[in-house]
């Protein structure tokens, strides 16, 4: 009889821990830096009018609903129940996208008919700006332990947060081509596409599609690696 060929298992109960505590702190950095955003976005989107500054602020929103399931998750000190609640999570997290897709469609809709039209706004450029340059390190640094820890939940929130940065894109493009030009459709028409990514995106964590558990990875043949996530290149589950 041909003996078994052993295959790698996913991190040790030591690294676990690490990459269990860095997901709460990237976590809680990205609740509060979402909080701080809505309050900025929806309040200079009401002063100035702006029914795209209030979308964004309004996705902030829903970004925290994302990133407080996913802390909800890892707050049980025992992997097993975190395991356990990934499910729950994926699904909270799909139906934040879900949301999010209709916003961001609804309001692209009413700017593209003329009812709802980004307006010059200093203090939405500036947040704008300022999400772009801090959200892709949370969405990159969040991925990477996801990914390491075999966490599916965690690895959409980090989408969630990656959609974030693309919003901060197309809300900046938007004002400030509005506000130099006063190309008011640029705004809506890429707002669209975006929620199209979202689409999928929430389809992908209803199906929990953002990551393979790494409980029992497989050996990698020889040109086909896969890293601790089960994910061999080329493969577009983690991606």
């Amino acid at each position: 009889m041909t003996a078994e060929i052993p295959i790698g298992i996913g991190p040790s109960p030591v690294r676990r821990d690490v990459l269990t505590r860095r997901i709460r702190l990237l976590v809680a950095a990205t609740i509060t830096y979402n909080v701080i955003e809505a309050i900025v976005s929806i309040t200079a989107g009401t002063i100035a009018s702006s029914t795209a500054l209030i979308g964004f602020g309004l996705d902030s929103v829903i970004e925290v609903s994302s990133a407080a399931a996913v802390a909800w998750q890892f707050s049980a000190r025992a992997h097993a129940v975190r395991e356990a609640r990934e499910q729950r999570t994926l699904r909270i997290i799909a139906v934040s996208f879900f949301v999010l897709a209709a916003y961001v469609s609804v309001d692209a809709v009413r700017a593209l008919t003329g009812t709802g039209e980004a307006e010059r706004s200093i203090p939405g450029i500036v947040i704008a700006a300022l999400s772009l340059a801090i959200m892709p390190f949370l969405s990159a640094a969040q991925r990477r332990a996801g990914r390491e820890l075999g966490s599916a939940s965690a690895v959409a929130d980090s989408k969630q947060t990656l959609l974030c940065t693309y919003l901060s894109a197309v809300l900046l493009l938007g004002l400030v081509l509005n506000a130099t030009l006063g190309w008011s459709w640029a705004d809506p028409i890429a707002a669209l596409v975006i929620a199209a990514i979202a689409v999928k995106e929430g389809r992908d964590a209803w199906q929990g599609k953002g990551c393979c558990a790494p409980t029992r990875a497989p050996v990698p043949s020889a040109g086909n690696e896969a890293d601790a996530c089960g994910c061999r290149p080329g493969c577009d589950c983690c991606n």
